[in-house]
Order: C-alpha cells, then sequence, then structure tokens
C-alpha cells in the first residue's frame, strides 16, 4: 500500500440531536466541535440528525399512511387517464 495517500481514522463521537444518544466509534470525518466523553478525553463531535435511537423503525413509533386517500385525491385532481382493470 502507498503510504500518506488514505486518511486518518480517529474516534469520533457521533450524536443524534433528537434524542441526544451519542456513539464513540472511529471515523476519518473532520469535526470541528468536541465533546468531553465518559472516559473523561475530549473527542470530535459529528451531530446527526437522526440514528437508530430516533428513527421510526427502530422505535416502533412509525405511522401508518393512508394510501387510499391519497390514491382517491390524486384521482380527483388529475383524474383516471387507465381503465380500471380487476
Amino acid at each position: 500500500m502507498r503510504s500518506g495517500i488514505h486518511p486518518i481514522s480517529r474516534p469520533v463521537v457521533f450524536r443524534d440531536r433528537a434524542s441526544g444518544f451519542q456513539l464513540l466509534t472511529h471515523s476519518t470525518i473532520d469535526a470541528r466541535q468536541t465533546v468531553e466523553w465518559e472516559d473523561g478525553a475530549t473527542y470530535p463531535v459529528v451531530d446527526v440528525e437522526i440514528s437508530s435511537a430516533s428513527h421510526p423503525f427502530y422505535t416502533g413509533t412509525s405511522r401508518v399512511l393512508d394510501t387510499a386517500g391519497r390514491v382517491e385525491r390524486f384521482e380527483r385532481r388529475y383524474g383516471r387517464t387507465a381503465p380500471i382493470r380487476h
């Protein structure tokens, strides 16, 4: 392998802005903010919008979509162009 071409991997904290969940892992991402971790050391922190702690799939708080109502609203607005097949 050639030296000097690979990014440096270092410990980084990813923090979920919605739930406050934090995860310390290795990453090559550059972060300007820092946070003090549970071990007393200071690590760069990256704020993310969603993680497994706040995603509806993992938390079980998914919403049921009204697809029938959406189809009917679309047909009222734009009409039906194709015949109905049963």
